[in-house]
């Protein structure tokens, strides 16, 4: 079994989603569901053992067809942290929705959920594990068309809206992937990750010109086509506009999903593109890449966090704020150096704990108040205690407070800079920390600080069906902010591995 780990962690969703769509019946459904999505964790974590402790990693080929000619799946030790990450966040917000979504989506639609939520986590997890380009864009449209879906389950109409924005700009950037693979296959005669990548260091004749194929105008075109396709999907400012109504108006637990997982996995392939396939010399050296995505990144930081002040809305104040920590991100790839790719990843890794977490938060609110407008959390602190502190928590995460997960990954990048030294951009990192504290000020302050009005009616704590999932979440901030073993280990292997596979 253990050879066939790959295939089945995608098989497992892939086959359990039309089931539940068969099943049509709300229980049933909910049920399959969470027994694929844990079963699916687990698989994830033997294959993240499995991987690190094999050189090379784990290569399945499909049909027993050998690459470049089958498809090929490869789990690596960065592959395998996705799976694991994407696998247990499903997991948990799943095991969110049975109460979450019961007044936020129709009865009669609860079958429906749970088919297009498996369906977005296949997709996900099988961008990861995939070897093959034009693989990796049939699990990107899969998770993509899933996830429009998923969001205009939001019993606003807004959410249609906002799902249709989404399908807008998401075909966008699909389709620049899309040419990109073209052009790229154009050259290289293969779709294989690897093959392609020692491809691309061959020369050619041009014009009765010897050159090498990465130089060639096609590869430079279709460099810019994959970095403006794979911007759009992680909501790299400034195309991040699909993502704030995104996440405002979906159900709860889909933000919750999507937004631990969604720009995640996009960050994930701008690693493999840039990394694995061009290479470090192409991309950081013939190439500036560094020096655009670090100018973007750092306008987005603050630009997004700026925004994200001014929001009454907590679930827009929260995907602004994402769109700020994917800044963080794209910053440690710029450095291209061990300790900032190992930033990167491993805030990926918290970033994806600390914000599920708290948009479950918001889900609790949902659930008792009906509303996630500022106005409407005055005293919340003392009437849902829980709630906020684990919201709170969440927050102290973001901004980067010691003890949480946010600082040990802020620590690496600013580590990272220092080592260039690049002070002022260390300044500049420090300066941004401070506008998240405004942002999630302006919560505390009204939840904990201002009466709530003497018309409303008393509200009791979230249940605890919504407070352990979102416990879980909250919890694994402190975990990982103390025990760094798991993430930060995994991270700098994956680094080296990303520095050392350069073509």
């Amino acid at each position: 079994m253990q050879q066939h780990l790959p295939i089945l962690l995608i098989i497992t969703p892939l086959v359990a989603a039309p089931l539940c769509l068969l099943l049509r019946q709300r229980i049933a459904a909910l049920a399959l569901a969470l027994a694929v999505c844990w079963s699916t964790f687990a698989m994830a974590l033997w294959l993240l053992e499995i991987a690190r402790n094999t050189p090379g990693g784990i290569t399945y080929q499909l049909g027993g067809w050998a690459a470049p000619w089958g498809i090929e799946y490869h789990v690596d030790t960065l592959a395998g942290l996705m799976l694991v990450l994407i696998s247990g966040i499903a997991a948990i917000a799943l095991s969110f929705a049975p109460r979450s979504i019961q007044d936020e989506i129709p009865a009669g639609q609860h079958y429906l959920f749970a088919t297009e939520y498996l369906l977005c986590l296949t997709g996900l997890l099988g961008i990861c594990v995939t070897g093959d380009l034009f693989n990796l864009f049939v699990f990107l449209e899969i998770s993509s068309l899933s996830a429009y879906a998923l969001i205009s389950l939001g019993r606003s109409r807004r959410a249609l809206t906002a799902a249709f924005q989404y399908l807008v700009m998401g075909t966008i950037g699909a389709t620049f992937i899309l040419i990109a693979i073209g052009l790229m296959y154009m050259m290289t005669g293969t779709l294989n990750m690897a093959d392609m990548a020692e491809r691309l260091k061959r020369t050619i004749e041009l014009r009765e010109q010897t050159v090498v194929v990465h130089q060639t105008r096609t590869i430079l075109v279709a460099f810019a086509f994959l970095s403006v396709g794979i911007s759009i999907k992680m909501a790299l400012f400034p195309l991040h506009l699909w993502l704030p109504n995104a996440y405002a108006y979906a159900p709860s637990v889909v933000t919750g999903f999507l937004a631990a997982t969604a720009t995640k996995v996009s960050v994930y392939m701008l690693l493999r593109f840039v990394f694995t396939v061009f290479g470090v010399q192409f991309s950081f050296q013939t190439l500036p890449f560094d020096v655009g995505l670090m100018a973007l990144a750092l306008i987005g930081i603050f630009a997004a966090s700026t925004t994200a002040i001014f929001q009454t809305n907590i679930k827009r104040m929260l995907a602004y704020s994402s769109v700020a920590q994917v800044g963080y991100m794209a910053l440690g790839i710029s450095f291209a150096s061990e300790n900032g790719l190992t930033g990167g990843i491993v805030h990926m890794f918290n970033h994806a704990l600390i914000k599920g977490g708290m948009f479950l938060a918001m889900g609790c609110l949902v659930f008792r108040l009906g509303s996630v407008e500022l106005a409407d959390l005055r005293g919340v602190g003392r009437r849902m205690p829980l709630t906020m502190f684990a919201w709170v928590l969440g927050g102290l995460g973001l901004i980067g407070v010691p003890v949480t997960a946010g600082f040990i990954s802020k620590w690496y990048l600013i580590s990272a800079v220092l080592e260039r030294g690049w002070w002022p951009i260390a300044v500049l990192m420090l300066l941004s920390s401070l506008l998240a504290v405004i942002y999630i000020w302006r919560v505390v302050e009204v939840a904990y600080f201002q009466e709530p009005p003497e018309t409303d009616p008393p509200v009791q704590e979230a249940p605890l069906a919504l407070l352990i999932p979102t416990g879980l979440l909250i919890g694994a901030n402190i975990v990982f902010g103390l025990w760094t073993t798991l993430s930060v280990g995994a991270a700098g292997e994956a680094a080296r591995q990303l520095l050392g596979a350069s073509p």
